[in-house]
């Protein structure tokens, strides 16, 4: 069995559509992977994570990237707040709001903790999205460890959180600020009017084609005037092409 045998298997069986990533960094992720487990061949593994649960979460979690923390990058997440606030009027009308690739739910919450400081009277549609449904099931339950709390301010932490013996519990104001839901990013349809759309972190992992078609696709999903948030590495060469302008380093408007 090689990569592209590999590749076709996993989009048949757990439906990710491994050709979207990057293939050199993706390959080298896999044998990563591979070697940790102690298996030699693709054969070997696909056997692996098609008889062991356990294995087949650890190729998800791998493969779909869930590193994060709260108020990543807290200097972007400052600019946001700033635009929240003063752009796109945050303290006086509801916003809709998306997520994209939330992982296990800390971008969703520091958005909703943001807005909840603003004015915690308006009622603001936050919707976040991943297409790892066991991901998505930590996100509900709001359970973090010191290293996702770092940039969480000693204010945001005595409002909204709990501490039980090593774990950190967002509270229920915010967690039920936020709707959460299965999506993949590359074969679903988006939904549409957002004022903000949030996606971090993520398309860096994949190839051109698929990540200009996200853009894309982001642009239609925004509302005219509408922002998008991109992550600290992530700056988009040619955002003209995609109908959007710099609001900010790592901050664009659709036109």
């Amino acid at each position: 069995m090689d990569f592209k045998e590999f590749e076709k298997w996993v989009h048949k069986e757990i439906g990710i559509n491994l050709s979207a990533y990057k293939p050199a960094q993706l390959h080298r992720r896999i044998e990563s992977l591979m070697t940790r487990v102690g298996v030699k061949s693709l054969e070997e593994y696909t056997k692996l994570i098609k008889s062991d649960g356990e294995q087949r979460q650890k190729f998800l979690d791998f493969i779909t990237i869930n590193v994060t923390e709260f108020f990543r990058n807290p200097e972007l997440f400052k600019d946001l707040e700033s635009k929240l606030k003063n752009e796109m009027q945050a303290g006086t009308k509801p916003l809709k709001i998306w997520s994209a690739a939330c992982s296990i739910g800390c971008e969703p919450y520091s958005i909703a903790m943001i807005l909840r400081n603003i004015n915690p009277n308006i009622k603001h549609n936050i919707i976040a999205t991943d297409i790892d449904e066991t991901i998505l099931k930590r996100a509900k339950k709001g359970e973090y460890t010191d290293n996702e709390m770092k940039n969480v301010s000693p204010e945001n932490l005595s409002k909204y959180f709990k501490k039980i013996d090593e774990k950190y519990y967002i509270d229920d104001v915010v967690k039920n600020m936020v709707t959460l839901k299965k999506q993949d990013l590359i074969l679903d349809e988006y939904e549409q009017n957002f004022d903000l759309i949030v996606c971090r972190n993520v398309v860096i992992y994949f190839n051109t084609d698929v990540k200009n078609e996200i853009y894309m696709k982001f642009n239609k999903s925004l509302k005219s005037a509408g922002y998008l948030f991109v992550g600290a590495t992530e700056s988009i060469y040619g955002y003209k092409d995609f109908g959007l302008e710099k609001s900010s380093t790592f901050i664009y408007r659709k036109i």
